[in-house]
């Protein structure tokens, strides 16, 4: 049932984190990854909302609620050379869903990308959430059949770059990306002379 309501979506500010982190936390839980959630409101403001944001972040607000947000980020295709926009989260609030705000919200994310040259936008999709599919055919968009997402983190991910116990979630042992960034460069100076 899509009712015809106003929602105004505008940028996220740096005093929008506390709603920013409340509902994706509710998604987070409703994505059953609970075990995966690590963000904080202050790694939040700064990834997001800082000085340098990794991703954008629009808030949907009926009237002055705020009822939903997308997060999303540029992309671009080395095959093609065509820009887009990958979205990372769309969420809205349980109260206010099935009443076409998500649409909403998803079309301002495809205007952002058209306005900025580009013609797509892509997202994933946890394998379980029928819902979420429907919805987005219902857009017109078709599921990726030739490709698998892959990801590297934690100490896989460690172990790649070559750093066993020097960094740890959240930084909790003391060092500084720069400690990090010098270790790099002294072990690829020895290896240059060796």
């Amino acid at each position: 049932m899509a009712d015809n309501i106003e929602l105004r979506i505008e940028p996220a500010r740096e005093s929008d984190t506390p709603t920013v982190f409340r509902m994706i936390r509710a998604l987070v839980d409703y994505e059953r990854l609970t075990h995966e959630f690590t963000v904080t409101e202050s790694i939040l403001r700064a990834a997001l909302l800082g000085e340098r944001p990794a991703a954008e972040v629009a808030l949907g607000y009926v009237g002055t609620e705020p009822v939903g947000f997308a997060v999303y980020f540029p992309t671009f295709s080395t095959a093609s050379g065509d820009t887009g926009l990958y979205l990372e989260d769309l969420y809205v609030e349980p109260a206010w869903r099935d009443r076409g705000l998500g649409r909403k919200l998803f079309a301002h994310v495809a205007k952002v990308a058209f306005g900025r040259g580009s013609r797509h936008v892509s997202w994933s999709v946890l394998n379980w959430n029928e819902s979420a599919m429907r919805f987005y055919r219902s857009l017109g968009a078709d599921p990726i059949q030739d490709s698998t997402s892959f990801r590297i983190i934690g100490r896989a991910f460690d172990r790649l770059i070559g750093v066993s116990a020097m960094v740890s979630t959240g930084n909790e042992i003391g060092v500084t990306v720069s400690e990090c960034l010098e270790y790099f460069e002294e072990d690829e100076r020895t290896q240059a002379v060796a």
